[in-house]
């Protein structure tokens, strides 16, 4: 909670601020030991591609730990945030003016990609044919994307689970955020008492995992090593040189959108885009050597309470951004279909283009932030839109063309995604007078005062 934020506010002790002039010892901080790897998993991927091809499995395992206590995570925060206002009506103020701003966000980066492939026509002029190799990938990222894109497809498939348990174990986000909300509803209409002592045991399950988050994020530094190594060697040394104009105009795009509009939006709420940004550079770290955001999920709902947001806001808004706020991936999605058209010698007029926005603002909504999800979420949109241009065989063979380079786009997608349901969980938490404004302000100046906290958030008490 804010108030017990500002009275936990962890001091560094002097002779340890004056080595590093703030923050404590460098090698001691994981941000450090990120960067140490993914250096050299880029120096292993130029020097010794071969080898680096075989260490892919090692971003693999770090994600498959971080799959094992993401619904947990989700779920425990998610009833402990709702159950504890005690107030269902207020709990779903709090979630509209979440939904309600992330459906601008959606619509905002949606049309944000459009302009940009508008603007620089990356496809213009493309005369690469796609690899044997891409196109076999491109069918199979086809098959993963070929279902109804409607809405009582949505609702029935990807937001409503099968069991209780189904969403657990297939690491359905959106779905064990269903089941979250559903208990916490239920623990709300319990009497206080007997509220308040499933709330206290839920809260400490809560804090045993992320005591369990703590242990593996020390892993992420070879997840990072693997990752990066991996992405080097495949993708690397000239291999890109036909594509780069579209990963530019990408990346270009999504810091136009972090830095111009998520900056503005900031500034709104009365904090820098920048300094927001170095608070949470352990996580985007992270995200680069894995290309994931679902890998700093955990971390992320820790960081934020730490850093001032009540846990109530906290608990609602990240699980839900992670589904329905994917800013980076809705960039991608309007710039890359209009790259495949432009790479096929066709142009679509302004009221078509509308019609895929408004498509694309229900297919964007429940692709999890994985690696892939957005190519398969692409490849769905285009499918679903059909029309004259976006025939069966040209979808296959633009995804084709995408495919090669999806893994470097991932990231940017990722790191959009990450800051984009950041910045958003610190706007509302002060929509709704939630965000302890002293501790805010003091960790943004000196982001390591979150370290000591984030260690009581995962301490037993």
């Amino acid at each position: 909670m804010s108030d017990q934020a500002t009275t936990d506010t962890p001091t560094t002790p002097p002779e340890e601020k004056n080595v590093t002039g703030r923050g404590g010892r460098y090698y001691s901080k994981l941000w450090f030991w990120i960067l140490i790897a993914i250096t050299a998993g880029i120096l292993l991927g130029l020097l010794a591609p071969g080898v680096a091809r075989n260490t892919k499995w090692l971003a693999d395992t770090f994600l498959q730990l971080i799959k094992i206590i993401t619904g947990p995570v989700i779920f425990c925060t998610v009833v402990v945030g709702i159950a504890s206002l005690g107030n269902l009506a207020r709990a779903g103020g709090l979630a509209l003016k979440a939904l309600g701003y992330f459906l601008i966000a959606t619509v905002v980066a949606l049309a944000l990609g459009l302009l940009a492939a508008n603007v620089v026509q990356p496809g213009a002029g493309f005369s690469a044919a796609p690899s044997a190799a891409d196109l076999k990938q491109a069918q199979s990222q086809l098959s993963s994307g070929t279902r109804d894109s409607g809405l009582v497809d949505f609702i029935t498939k990807d937001l409503l689970p099968s069991s209780f348990v189904q969403p657990f174990v297939t690491n359905q986000v959106l779905q064990v955020l269903v089941l979250a909300i559903l208990t916490a509803c239920a623990v709300s209409m319990l009497a206080p008492g007997l509220r308040e002592r499933v709330v206290g045991t839920v809260d400490v399950l809560s804090k045993i995992i992320f005591g369990i988050i703590k242990i593996i994020m020390w892993v992420a530094p070879l997840g990072a090593f693997g990752g990066m190594a991996y992405t080097v060697a495949v993708f690397g040394g000239g291999a890109l040189g036909s594509l780069a104009k579209l990963m530019l105009t990408f990346w270009v795009t999504c810091a136009i959108f972090v830095f111009g509009v998520l900056g503005a939006v900031a500034a709104w709420s009365r904090f820098s885009i920048f300094k927001f940004i170095r608070l949470i550079k352990d996580e985007l770290l992270i995200i680069v050597g894995t290309s994931s955001s679902e890998t700093v999920l955990p971390r992320l709902l820790a960081k934020l309470e730490a850093a001032g947001a009540s846990r109530q806001t906290v608990g609602v808004v990240i699980p839900t951004g992670y589904s329905f706020n994917l800013d980076g991936t809705c960039i991608y999605l309007t710039l890359g279909a209009l790259f495949i058209l432009q790479a096929g010698g066709e142009q679509i007029g302004i009221g078509s283009q509308i019609g895929l926005l408004l498509l694309m603002v229900l297919t964007s909504k429940g692709a999890a932030g994985i690696t892939g999800a957005g190519l398969v979420t692409l490849a769905a949109s285009l499918q679903a839109f059909g029309g004259e241009f976006f025939t069966p065989e040209a979808v296959a063979v633009g995804i084709a063309l995408i495919v090669g380079i999806d893994r470097v786009m991932s990231e940017g997608r990722a790191l959009t995604n990450c800051i984009g349901n950041g910045v958003a969980t610190m706007v509302i938490a002060r929509l709704q007078g939630e965000r302890d404004e002293e501790r805010f302000q003091a960790v943004l100046e000196d982001p390591s005062l979150v370290d000591e906290a984030m260690s009581r958030l995962a301490r037993v008490s």
